[in-house]
């Protein structure tokens, strides 16, 4: 074919698709409605929420490594004989608190073997009041403390007999009441007694015991229902349902006592 022949079918082939062009169907964007109703009901905020953590930004959520725990603390109530709730008047006592987040648990130093955190996010816990470092996480206190500094937690609005569980290796001990009188008669004033401690006492609950290096919990040396007594300013108070306990790591426990 000569070129100008070949010129001459290229260019009619241009012209005849340029007149095909005011008859092209408009092009159609089909778009989910399932797609499109999600993107309407979640909106840009929510999936870009900015987390502080002591006036700063971070870039996410915090998440606890190790045996660190995340808690929100919580007032402290208890309640009268008539019910009515009262802000916590000792300062000494424990604090009360709401798992955030939880970490894996820490691995042992020597064999490697994962020891896992007891609680998991909901949980209610009990620890010692120095134990921690506060901090201020999107505007709210909230406390990083060690598995290990936890002593009983629990699910539900309010500390029970039944709900509660010493973590690890803490028993529950329900305290004998203080004599006021001794063997001979001789009244001892209530001023006297005021700050003593009683060490013995009845044992409610029992932890499911300390971790081993392999993993295993170890077997606890009393059960429910022992009466015992232990170390002087060894236990931390507790007051569940209106009566004075004691959390007692078993190691700190002396003896079994005759009922």
């Amino acid at each position: 074919m000569a070129p100008s022949s070949r010129y001459t079918v290229i260019l009619s082939a241009l012209l005849s698709i340029r007149s095909l062009q005011g008859f092209a169907t408009p092009s159609i964007r089909i778009r989910s409605p399932s797609l499109s109703l999600l993107m309407s009901t979640v909106d840009e905020p929510t999936l870009q929420k900015q987390c502080t953590l002591d006036g700063r930004k971070i870039r996410g959520p915090l998440t606890p490594l190790g045996n660190f725990v995340l808690v929100r603390t919580k007032d402290s109530l208890d309640a009268t004989e008539g019910g009515i709730l009262l802000p916590d008047q000792s300062k000494e006592r424990p604090t009360e608190g709401e798992v955030v987040a939880a970490g894996p648990g820490k691995l042992h130093p020597h064999t490697g073997v994962r020891i896992t955190c007891p609680v998991t996010k909901g949980d209610s816990v009990l620890f010692g009041k120095f134990d921690g470092h506060d901090m201020n996480y999107n505007d709210e206190k909230v406390t990083m403390i060690r598995d290990d500094d936890i002593l009983l937690y629990y699910r539900g609005v309010r500390m029970t007999r039944e709900n509660v569980v010493p973590c690890r290796d803490y028993v529950l001990v329900e305290l004998t009441k203080s004599k006021t009188e001794t063997s001979s008669g001789i009244v001892v004033a209530e001023s006297v007694m005021q700050g003593y401690q009683p060490c013995e006492g009845k044992v409610v609950k029992v932890g499911e015991g300390r971790m081993t290096s392999t993993g295993q919990f170890s077997d606890s040396p009393v059960k429910v229902g022992d009466k015992v007594k232990f170390k002087d300013y060894s236990g931390n108070e507790v007051r569940i349902e209106g009566v004075d306990h004691m959390l007692v790591r078993m190691v700190d426990i002396l003896c079994a006592l005759e009922a």
